[in-house]
């Protein structure tokens, strides 16, 4: 079993790949319904797992339910990720958090998704 992708519904496919882009993702591929109304456009990080990015005419809002929380994308360095990237607001600004063994820090993206950023505080060399 392997995670392949996750889809998400996006208002601008355009504006909401070059978010991801900055942490590594390239688009991979893509296809339009046959109605023409979605265009679903995918992302993939270095291992390959892709982000499907559902752009949908005239849908611009989204519930988010409860049920999503956020997306965690690993860094080197979470306090020169979260000065250099261009996000669309701050949730929280870099921490440690010595019980999860990480230095952390959560934006939006550009339809109000929350973005961990994910910093390993483990010195060992495995």
């Amino acid at each position: 079993m392997e995670l392949i992708h996750i889809n998400i519904n996006v208002a601008d496919a355009d504006e909401t790949i070059e978010f991801y882009e900055q942490f590594g993702f390239e688009e991979s591929w893509g296809f339009e319904t046959p109605d023409g109304e979605t265009n679903h456009r995918y992302i993939a990080d270095n291992n390959g797992i892709e982000l499907q990015l559902s752009d949908t005419t005239d849908d611009a809002e989204f519930d988010q339910g409860t049920a999503w929380d956020h997306l965690a994308i690993g860094v080197d360095d979470v306090d020169a990720v979260f000065e250099d990237i261009d996000h669309y607001g701050i949730e929280k600004e870099p921490g440690d958090q010595p019980e999860a063994g990480a230095r952390t820090a959560f934006v939006y993206d550009p339809d109000g998704r929350k973005v961990e950023l994910v910093e390993s505080l483990d010195e060992s060399p495995n």
